[in-house]
C-alpha cells in the first residue's frame, strides 16, 4: 500500500508542477509584454498571416469564434491590430497587426506550447503517444473530458479583462501606492 501512495504522491505532484510551471509563464508573459497567453497566439498569427478573418482566426488557434471575438476587441484597443476591408471582397472584414502589434510579436513573444512543442517533437512516436494516452486517461480520472480546451498552455480564463492583466503584472496595487 505505501508504494501506492508514494506513486500516487509522485503523480500529483507532477501535475502540480506542470500546473505552477503553466502559471509562472502567465505571468511572466503578462509581465514582459502585457499580454495573456491567448492573446500573444492571437497576434502572433495575425502578423503571421499579414491579414485574416476572424474565423479563419479562430480555426488556426483552435478557439471558439465568440472567444476570438472577445480577444480581437481587447488586443484592437490597446492598438495592436486592425480591422479593414478585404480588397477582393469588401464585406470580408481582414485582421491585421498594426506596427505596435508587429514590433510586440518582434520582440518574440515566448508561446509556452511553442518550446513544448519542439520538444516533444524530438521524442519517438511511441513516446508522445504513451505521453497522450497517459494524459489523456488523467484528464478522465479528473472528470475533465467534457471540458472544451484550446491548445493553448495558459493560465487563468482565456478572455482576461485589462484589470486581471493588471492584476497579474501588479497583484496588489495598494502596496504599490504606499
Amino acid at each position: 500500500m505505501e508504494n501506492t501512495t508514494n506513486i500516487t504522491e509522485e503523480i500529483l505532484i507532477a501535475l502540480r508542477r506542470v500546473i505552477r510551471a503553466i502559471d509562472q509563464h502567465s505571468r511572466n508573459l503578462v509581465q514582459s509584454h502585457g499580454l495573456t497567453g491567448p492573446q500573444a497566439l492571437m497576434l502572433t498569427e495575425i502578423v503571421r498571416s499579414s491579414g485574416i478573418t476572424g474565423s479563419e482566426l479562430a480555426k488556426r488557434v483552435s478557439l471558439s469564434q465568440p472567444t476570438v471575438t472577445d480577444v480581437v476587441k481587447r488586443l484592437e484597443n490597446r492598438d495592436l491590430l486592425e480591422r479593414t476591408k478585404a480588397p477582393d471582397d469588401k464585406r470580408k472584414i481582414l485582421l491585421r497587426a498594426t506596427s505596435q502589434g508587429e514590433a510586440l510579436v518582434k520582440q518574440s513573444v515566448p508561446l509556452l506550447q511553442e518550446r513544448f512543442e519542439k520538444r516533444l517533437n524530438e521524442l519517438k512516436d511511441w513516446e508522445q503517444l504513451q505521453l497522450l494516452s497517459s494524459l489523456q486517461r488523467i484528464a478522465e480520472m479528473m472528470n475533465a473530458e467534457g471540458i472544451d480546451a484550446s491548445p493553448v498552455l495558459t493560465s487563468g480564463a482565456i478572455t482576461a479583462t485589462a484589470a486581471a492583466v493588471e492584476n497579474a503584472v501588479i497583484p496588489n496595487p495598494e502596496e504599490v501606492t504606499k
